[in-house]
């Protein structure tokens, strides 16, 4: 209807001379108009509000499964996520398995806060520009809405923040931090995401009275309303540094999916029993190019193996990684690539004086692996495809972006092969990674949560694990098993929900770097630990406990019966875990003593009703050392004259656990 017959409508039924049944019938014209109109015509009301977009995370959930991903442990730890931020926790951690698929789960985890109403999410990331540019992407490609933006797409003068949403991608740089809280100072209640969290964030000047940059800048990022959540495999250095006070018996753990190869695989607990991947260990000393060469031909052949070895009538080629992680310094990196790029030359170069000799090696090493049947099949492939290959040196230089790192993380060709050290410890994602030649300096202590993160054949191995090879010096191999033995146990302890965890170390295996331990909370056993205090009953326990110290039971059963009699918080589970995998006198390793009644006539110096004493009360003389030769791991009941007893322990050795006391509780 036209403008003029609309009003003249209006007109119409407005005059005062009409009838009501009239007036009537020019109103219902009217009223019409207006509706034809609305459905016609622009009306700024029907997208003011705009379409709800609480949609996103089952959209993501949707994308994920349709590219085969498993979803079930991405909505366990999201789940535990809303639960601790719904409960008013301001700041908790989120921990996984390296490469166990966090970023997709992080993906998912910031559709689901924007569905529940977060304007402004910041996702941080070690000061890296390949990291961000791989994580931004990964990002951007699954459609999250809004689409994440690189700070430096935020921060310029003509981007209005205003009330809309934000995905926000930042790398954990002073500059950069800096402009962005400065771009979003008016912005209340942002979450931060936390990427590789224990990395750079944490607090490296905690017994200095300082604060260092970096967690300075992230503090003022967060403000009093922001909520912080840290995602990273290596959760110790959070805890020990009291890293934004987060909630240590509030984390949330994030469980691996099925297809997921990881410590249990590469470091099983027992190494006696066969291994599901091929070990070659290497001389503790001595860089002769011959292993790398070696550890080279044997790739090679795993790969004409796998791109061959199919039974479908038209097999589906893939493109696989070699990791040549060595040291960090930019000269070994060339010579590594000087060694692989002469191989390849020879192996191409039918004229080559190594060109017979080398790929009779790769023929040896197929039959020896795969069977006499299929040696030269495998053969004939590296001959007809080893000019397909990528050889890239990865963090060389760190200011050329003319690298291209892709090419390495997903491989592009059969044969790819990475080299690279420090900046391919952490966060970088290797696809299709079928081997490693891991060496490092072995003279050293090492660290924990650096060795955990270098562990990059961990992920999604399942469909080849068995032709993965790793190729490391054997000194360092147990070093590095013993470190994830320590992981482990200690993520035992806090699994099973709120428990603060304890984390464990000696004399080759550091649980983090000593600077980032706030020695004013956390507390380090090394020799004598005590636990909660019980009612004690003689005549309960007695039969029990003299029937270890007569070695007439089996002692760690006994220990299993005194934590089901008095509950975990009296013996905990993770020093009943780290016991039972150290064991290598099997039941001769524990000794149960004798119990012990004190009182202020005995031991002047000890504290009677608390039960504890500077000094201990397991000293040399009561370890027993010829009753129990070959006992490591000693325990003693102390009781006093009001019935309370506690249960001690000693250990033999260089083993010390690292626990955090403080009675910070981030809840409402």
């Amino acid at each position: 209807m036209k403008r003029a017959e609309q009003e003249e409508l209006r007109t119409e039924y407005r005059r005062e001379d009409l009838g009501k049944g009239v007036r009537g019938k020019y109103l219902e014209a009217y009223l019409a108009s207006t509706k034809e109109e609305a459905v016609s015509g622009f009306d700024i009301n029907r997208f003011r509000n705009g379409k709800s977009k609480n949609f996103r995370y089952s959209r993501q959930l949707s994308r994920q499964q349709d590219d085969g991903i498993d979803t079930s442990c991405i909505k366990k730890a999201i789940t535990g996520s809303l639960d601790r931020i719904n409960r008013g926790i301001k700041s908790f951690v989120i921990y996984g398995e390296p490469q166990s698929g966090k970023t997709e789960m992080m993906i998912a985890l910031t559709a689901k806060l924007l569905d529940e109403s977060n304007k402004v999410i910041v996702v941080l990331l070690n000061d890296n520009v390949e990291l961000l540019k791989q994580n931004l992407r990964r990002f951007q490609e699954s459609g999250l809405d809004p689409c994440p933006k690189s700070f430096e797409d935020v921060i310029n003068p003509t981007v209005a923040i205003g009330n809309n949403e934000w995905v926000v991608f930042c790398k954990k740089n002073s500059k950069n931090l800096a402009s962005l809280i400065e771009k979003l100072r008016s912005i209340r209640a942002k979450v931060v995401l936390d990427d590789e969290a224990d990395y750079a964030s944490p607090n490296s000047k905690v017994n200095r009275k300082e604060v260092s940059k970096i967690n300075a800048h992230i503090r003022k990022l967060l403000g009093d309303d922001g909520v912080y959540i840290g995602v990273t495999a290596t959760p110790a250095r959070l805890d020990v540094n009291n890293t934004f006070e987060n909630a240590n018996d509030q984390w949330v753990h994030f469980p691996v999916h099925a297809q997921y190869t990881g410590q249990d695989v590469f470091f099983p607990l027992d190494l006696k029993g066969p291994l599901k991947y091929q070990l070659n260990l290497l001389p503790d000393s001595g860089d002769n190019p011959k292993f790398l060469r070696h550890a080279l031909f044997n790739f090679v052949a795993a790969v004409a193996h796998l791109n061959t070895h199919n039974t479908d009538a038209k097999p589906q080629e893939k493109n696989y990684c070699m990791l040549i992680h060595t040291s960090g310094k930019k000269d070994d990196h060339n010579e590594d690539y000087k060694i692989v790029t002469k191989v390849i030359e020879a192996l191409k170069d039918g004229s080559h004086r190594s060109h017979a000799l080398y790929l009779k090696t790769i023929w040896e090493t197929a039959k020896s692996r795969y069977g006499d049947s299929v040696a030269d099949k495998i053969v004939r492939y590296v001959v007809d495809n080893i000019s397909r290959n990528v050889v890239k040196v990865l963090n060389s230089s760190p200011g050329n972006k003319s690298v291209d790192n892709d090419s390495a993380t997903n491989p592009k060709a059969p044969f790819t092969i990475a080299i690279g050290g420090n900046i391919v410890s952490r966060g970088v994602t290797f696809n299709n990674l079928l081997s490693m030649f891991f060496t490092r300096d072995v003279r050293h202590k090492i660290q924990q949560d650096t060795y955990i993160q270098r562990a990059r054949m961990f992920g999604a191995r399942n469909e080849y694990v068995e032709n993965f090879e790793l190729s490391i010096p054997e000194t360092l191999f147990l070093d590095w098993h013993r470190c994830f033995v320590f992981h482990k146990l200690a993520l035992e302890s806090i699994k099973r929900g709120k428990i603060v965890p304890v984390w464990l170390e000696d004399v080759r295996v550091s649980a983090v770097s000593p600077s980032s331990i706030d020695k004013t909370t956390v507390r380090m056993d090394s020799g004598e630990m005590s636990f909660s205090m019980f009612d004690y009953s003689q005549a309960v326990l007695e039969p029990l406990v003299e029937s270890a110290y007569n070695r007439q039971r089996v002692n760690l059963k006994v220990l299993r019966e005194l934590q089901a009699k008095f509950g975990k918080e009296c013996l905990p589970d993770y020093l009943l875990n780290f016991i039972e995998n150290t064991m290598p006198r099997g039941n001769e390793s524990i000794a149960v003593h004798k119990s012990q009644f004190i009182d202020e006539e005995k031991y002047s110096t000890a504290d009677i009703p608390n039960i504890a004493r500077a000094r201990g009360f397991i000293g040399k003389n009561e370890l027993e050392t010829k009753r129990f030769p070959d006992a490591m791991h000693h325990f003693k009941i102390i009781y006093n004259p009001a019935g309370k007893g506690r249960i001690f322990y000693r250990y033999v050795g260089s083993i010390r656990f690292l626990k955090n006391l403080r009675e910070y509780r981030d809840e409402p």
